[in-house]
């Protein structure tokens, strides 16, 4: 994930995986709508989604961003039971902070390359620095 922020723009430089913290300072914030480990989307329960779709909910509410970016349309789909998302901005928003759906880096996901998935975080970042 590092590389394909890097390369939107969002950073100066590639950080490493220990840095990213670090994001905090470029004012982005990352974490995930489900905390458990695995190794392929599926293997999450529907109610694990919804439930960390209402913790995360909860999150933008506290700190009330300007973006949330969800990483990976399933995971934003099943978390906030929005089967129309696509990558891209949404119509919803958590209050005044607006939403936008971004490709999930994953190996998995072979039909988005770096390059493609660098446009699209492109994308959110030129529309964050518009707001």
């Amino acid at each position: 994930m590092q590389i394909t922020v890097h390369r939107s723009g969002f950073t100066p430089r590639q950080l490493k995986p220990a840095e990213e913290r670090d994001l905090l300072s470029y004012g982005l914030g990352i974490t995930n709508v489900v905390a458990r480990a695995t190794a392929r989307a599926d293997e999450l329960k529907p109610e694990e989604y919804r439930e960390g779709g209402r913790l995360l909910a909860a999150k933008v509410e506290r700190y009330a961003p300007r973006w949330l970016a969800v990483v990976g349309v399933t995971a934003y789909r099943s978390a906030f039971n929005d089967r129309a998302a696509r990558i891209g901005p949404q119509e919803r928003t958590f209050g005044d902070t607006r939403v936008w759906v971004l490709p999930n880096p994953s190996g998995l996901n072979a039909h988005w390359t770096l390059e493609t998935m660098a446009e699209e975080y492109a994308r959110l970042r030129e529309a964050a620095d518009g707001a």
